[in-house]
């Protein structure tokens, strides 16, 4: 018996991973169980390292060239026929688009309980999970008494806690023979420096109050100076001011960093859904009644267009940036 990791990678391994690496430690240990993990891709590479302190004892690592970018028909035979092999109790992967898309395949394909998006995973004598419902105004607990269990955790919840420095096993594993019914013709890849929206700590998001695309440039200059990524309200996507990408909400992206900047965005629960579960929200809104304020840490009733350059300057300064 043991707890299968799934370890996500694009290119290099996601902070998501240790995240989740983190969290499958401690649930292996409650539950007296081993812990693995396997990772898919084109290589695993000089990052076995980087993978000390979380009691992993073996990473399967499945290495090709065709396996560098997400196949769902690829990956999902993969995990399956691994969870199998190990007689595995608990899976547990990253809540990305990736990650959940895996999971469902995977949890599918087995015929397994799965919860997605969690927020927490623990062991009490079965796996349990604490997950956001209704736009994350209620947080659910949730209890898995069949096994294999399998849930997404959701980035950015978790802290990465390494303890020693004892390194996995890395067992390398051919390609399996699948008859892929895809094929990838082209990868567009985000520009370097460029941070992931999911995973960042930091997020400064603008929505109807920007007033037209040429804003933009606003807000990226905050995001500059904190190190942080560019989000967006639907009804700015919608508008064709933004790529769909950076959308955050029921429709988009959920969130949930240290920081969540909202830059003339009203707040409708839609959004909510997407980034409410932020450690500290901030808004930037001249509407004082905007239903964003009902659920920010800090807000200023203003023009975004004098407020967010002020803040863009002091914070450069402070930051010396």
């Amino acid at each position: 018996m043991s707890v299968l990791l799934l370890l996500e990678q694009r290119g290099t391994l996601r902070q998501c991973a240790f995240e989740a690496a983190s969290v499958a430690r401690d649930i292996a240990r409650g539950a007296g169980m081993e812990l693995n993990a396997v990772y898919i891709g084109q290589s695993l590479g000089d990052e076995t390292p980087a993978l000390a302190g979380f009691g992993i004892g073996k990473v399967f690592a499945y290495e090709n060239e065709a396996l560098r970018y997400y196949s769902n028909d690829a990956y999902v035979g993969i995990v399956e026929s691994l969870v199998k092999e190990l007689d595995a109790k608990v899976v547990i992967g990253s809540a990305t688009a990736l990650g959940k898309e895996l999971c469902a395949s995977v949890a599918g394909r087995l015929g397994v309980e799965l919860i997605q998006d969690c927020v927490g995973l623990s062991w009490n004598g079965g796996l349990k999970a604490t997950k956001p419902l209704y736009a994350g105004k209620v947080l659910s607990d949730v209890e898995v008494l069949t096994a294999p269990a399998m849930a997404s955790l959701r980035p950015n919840v978790a802290a990465v806690v390494r303890e020693g420095d004892a390194a996995p096993e890395v067992v390398t594993r051919p390609m399996p023979e699948v008859s892929l019914r895809t094929v990838l013709k082209e990868v567009a890849e985000a520009a370097a420096g460029v941070v992931e929206l999911s995973e960042a700590k930091i997020v400064v998001s603008g929505g109807r109050g920007i007033g037209g695309p040429e804003h933009w440039p606003v807000l990226q200059e905050l995001c500059d100076v904190l190190g942080a990524a560019l989000g967006a309200s639907r009804a700015a996507v919608d508008a064709g001011w933004i790529e769909h990408s950076h959308q955050v909400g029921q429709t988009g992206k959920v969130v949930g960093p240290d920081l969540y900047v909202a830059c003339g965005i009203s707040g409708a629960i839609q959004h909510q859904a997407g980034m409410r579960t932020s450690k500290i929200i901030v808004a930037i809104n001249k509407d004082p009644d905007a239903p964003v304020f009902k659920i920010c840490d800090y807000g200023i009733v203003g023009d975004l267009f004098e407020v967010v350059p002020l803040l863009t300057k002091e914070l450069g300064q402070t930051l010396g940036r």
